[in-house]
């Protein structure tokens, strides 16, 4: 049987994680918000402005490297827990008057946390929808739920953000955001079950190392994993420059993209068979990052919001790699797996950010979405040959 968006919400665990993911990501498109316009009117550098709103995600590969074997061993709840409350704290101090370097230093170290972050709250949706029964297309399902709902919470989040630096400054807007942290901790520890970790041993370094190199010695899985992290990220360095391309017109644009987010995982989870999907992967990925070619024209920003809209639908290629990925890996490991999916596009994110940035202060913001989006089109024609379906197996002969 189908697994519904009904059903989902009757399953148990879900609704709670569902919840406290979305209190989390409204809370860091506040605080993404807020950062960016109080770096940009103090330095008037769009390099500078981007990287401090997707500077965390450069520290994710640090994160991907010596953190992550503790996604499936470490107890799901206490975690999620945890890392929440850091951000709460950490979002909290950045509210406070910091040097530029003390300001950069903690964004560093909430990008650390947050690698460990992404793979538990992954690998335990995936745990939750296996337990229930939803094999099949139980996760694509799932995580365009939780998908869909960063849309909104996006769009709601970066109006909301507009509207309380306009009545509170970028200070106040960051101290909302932290109390919206602590209350994504207080769901995860109030309303998630204790459950024990996945896998048995001690998280190392050696161990996630070791495991890294496992999930990447599979061709099929290192292509998608390349194709989850590199367009990805290249297309976030363009919306890193909606405030130095459009600053009174910032948050349409970010509103707008989460909005073409939400409309593509709508139509993949919901609306595309299961057997055209195979096939659709590369398609969306072109999708995200054609519409910004024709930032090269400078268009108004009514015409640029348009155009976010229709390229971030192509995010929803992302749900067809991952429910790809999870055929691939092993369950045992597949917080590992989803954690270096979600440290390794993040991480991408920020040196798409700051490539963005840097081809921006050189030439203009217009000028460097125009160049990453033909740069990702450039990757992904060459990441083709890697992601194309595996054939059907050919049926028996018959016998007479």
């Amino acid at each position: 049987m189908p697994t519904t968006y009904r059903s989902l919400f009757r399953t148990p665990e879900f609704t709670p994680l569902f919840l406290a993911s979305s209190a989390q990501v409204a809370a860091q498109t506040m605080s993404g918000l807020a950062l960016g316009t109080l770096v940009y009117r103090a330095t008037d550098s769009p390099l500078l402005s981007a990287l401090s709103m997707f500077g965390p995600s450069l520290a994710q590969v640090l994160g991907a490297t010596t953190l992550l074997s503790a996604a499936d061993r470490l107890p799901p709840r206490a975690t999620l827990t945890g890392t929440a409350l850091a951000f709460a704290a950490g979002t909290a101090a950045l509210a406070a008057p910091l040097p530029l370097w003390g300001t950069f230093a903690l964004i560093l170290v909430l990008g650390l946390v947050a690698s460990l972050g992404g793979g538990v709250r992954w690998g335990l949706l995936n745990e939750i929808l296996r337990e229930d029964g939803y094999i099949k297309d139980g996760y694509i399902v799932g995580r365009s739920v939780f998908n869909m709902a960063n849309g909104i919470t996006q769009v709601v989040g970066f109006a909301a953000g507009g509207v309380l630096l306009a009545l509170l400054s970028p200070r106040g807007t960051l101290l909302t955001a932290a109390a919206l942290y602590a209350t994504a901790a207080a769901v995860s520890r109030l309303a998630l079950t204790a459950r024990p970790p996945r896998a048995t041993g001690r998280p190392s370094v050696r161990e996630t190392r070791r495991t890294n190199a496992t999930l990447l010695a599979s061709s099929p899985r290192r292509h998608l994993f390349l194709a989850l992290w590199i367009p990805n990220g290249l297309i976030v360095g363009c919306e890193s420059l909606y405030v130095s391309y459009a600053p009174d017109h910032a948050g349409l644009l970010f509103a707008c993209a989460a909005l073409g987010m939400l409309a593509g995982d709508v139509a993949v989870a919901r609306f595309v068979p299961s057997r055209l999907r195979p096939g659709l992967g590369v398609p969306l990925l072109l999708l995200l990052a054609a519409p910004y070619v024709l930032f090269v024209l400078r268009p108004g920003p009514f015409l640029a919001a348009a155009l976010a809209t229709l390229a971030s639908a192509g995010f929803s290629a992302s749900l067809l790699q991952q429910e790809r990925l999870m055929a691939v890996t092993p369950p045992e490991l597949s917080g590992h797996a989803l954690g270096l999916h979600s440290s390794g596009m993040l991480t991408m994110q920020g040196v798409g950010a700051a490539l963005a940035g840097a081809t921006a202060q050189l030439t203009s913001p217009a000028t460097a979405m125009t160049v990453m989006a033909l740069v990702s089109i450039a990757v992904t024609v060459s990441l083709v040959p890697g992601l194309r379906p595996a054939p059907r197996p050919a049926s028996a002969p018959r016998t007479a």
